[in-house]
């Protein structure tokens, strides 16, 4: 029986990790790479180019820049935090970089991609959902550091595991994006249900989780 559910686990972590974290791990480092190039500040971008009257706003170019770099941080720090090997043999590496993350969002990538947000593409609902995200990123990344500070793990996973939520949308947005452009989706019809899709499926991906995994956590840092 124990050598059962010995294999059972072992397949599961496999599954986890091929059909899980490998595409993620992929897609995210293919968007961290592909965010490089705008850092030597061309125009010559579509996205600057269509917001080409926002960007000779100072506050705008530089809120851009900022953010993007905030998300491409994020989003590669964020790999490493929910790494078991790191948790286990590493701490002080999940710890420094939880707490690098944390003051990333908190002081650069929320408040910036609150501001943009009035400005996001798309009509009022999408401006709100912009919003929505700054918001709920800054919010669950503030809990998940309350909560750690108070020594209580099972609510910091929780809440950092939001947080992460938010973070990925800027990947699986994309993914959404390349899929419907691939069925020929109007591009208009293609942005909004990519965003949407993104921001709800990412919640609704972590809430999922985080049921199946929350009695796994207790068990865990209760005995």
């Amino acid at each position: 029986m124990n050598i059962r559910l010995l294999t059972l686990r072992r397949t599961k972590q496999v599954f986890t990790v091929t059909f899980f974290w490998l595409p993620i791990s992929f897609f995210s480092l293919l968007l961290i790479w592909n965010t490089i190039p705008y850092f030597n500040f061309s125009k010559d971008f579509s996205f600057i180019q269509e917001r080409a009257v926002l960007f000779l706003q100072p506050i705008y170019n530089w809120s851009f820049y900022i953010h993007i770099f905030a998300g491409m941080f994020c989003i590669g720090t964020a790999l490493l935090q929910f790494s078991s090997y790191l948790l286990k043999k590493r701490k002080k590496i999940h710890v420094w970089s939880g707490r690098v993350y944390v003051m990333v969002v908190l002081l650069l990538g929320a408040p910036t991609g609150l501001y943009m947000s009035f400005f996001a593409k798309g009509g009022f609902a999408e401006r709100g959902l912009f919003m929505f995200m700054a918001i709920s990123w800054f919010f669950f990344t503030l809990k998940g550091f309350t909560t750690i500070l108070n020594k209580h793990v099972l609510a910091h996973k929780i809440w950092m595991m939001r947080s992460y939520a938010m973070a990925l949308t800027a990947v699986t947005f994309r993914v959404y994006y390349i899929i419907l452009y691939l069925y020929d989706v109007p591009l208009t019809l293609n942005y909004e249900m990519s965003l949407w899709m993104s921001v709800v499926g990412n919640l609704m991906v972590a809430e999922y989780l985080i049921y199946r995994k929350s009695k796994a956590y207790l068990t865990t840092f209760t005995t």
